[in-house]
């Protein structure tokens, strides 16, 4: 299996291709930006796109997976939650002083408990709202590994002063979803270094109340 997790854009959204070497078949997980390095990755290690995931709707997440899906046919996944979000795209462009990027409605929606990913490295979608409102998290329990979006990072959570942000709400979802995970489960956040439930678990100043 090939994982490699690198940072695109303006704000060094971490994206993830996961790809099956064998069946030549890969995913990627948060498209934001640098399209062309990602579809050069893809192209090096042979492997056909089928799947764009998204686990949230703000743009340097987002701001890609359009652009990807015309270069490789693959669809867009994104929870529905977050449509309103990608209606305002303009306006998040203005907010870090970036060109609008084209965006279009998502070809499926990532509800809760879907099953993603490849064949042989299956992932589980937890829907983790508060940072957004269609936040979610995906769990490859084969892999022992949570791509948790802007939900956790090491030490911290996402914001949630943005619209569609919830602070109780993302506490809630990290607790009553994502800490109910083993600790040895990796953790690669949306931004920054990876952790463990764990780690989270006993140091995260968020959730010491738990």
């Amino acid at each position: 299996m090939i994982l490699e997790t690198f940072p695109v854009g303006l704000l060094a959204c971490n994206c993830t291709v996961l790809g099956d070497e064998d069946a030549g078949e890969a995913i990627v997980i948060d498209p934001g930006d640098e399209v062309g390095r990602i579809h050069r990755l893809l192209a090096e290690h042979g492997l056909q796109l089928k799947q764009i995931l998204v686990t949230h709707a703000h743009i340097d997440h987002v701001g890609g997976a359009l652009k990807l899906k015309r270069l490789t046919g693959a669809p867009i996944f994104l929870n529905e939650s977050d449509l309103p979000l990608l209606k305002m795209m303009a306006v998040q462009a203005a907010w870090i002083g970036v060109d609008t990027p084209e965006t279009a409605p998502p070809d499926e929606s990532l509800t809760d408990g879907l099953q993603v990913g490849l064949a042989r490295c299956p992932a589980s979608v937890m829907h983790t709202p508060g940072h957004t409102q269609g936040s979610v998290c995906l769990h490859f329990m084969p892999l022992k590994l949570l791509i948790a979006g802007d939900t956790l990072f090491a030490g911290s959570i996402g914001r949630t002063d943005l619209p569609g942000g919830n602070y109780g709400q993302i506490i809630d979802s990290i607790r009553s979803r994502l800490l109910t995970l083993p600790d040895e489960t990796r953790v690669l956040p949306g931004h920054g270094p990876e952790t463990t439930i764990g780690d989270e678990r006993s140091g995260n100043p968020f959730l010491q109340t738990w």
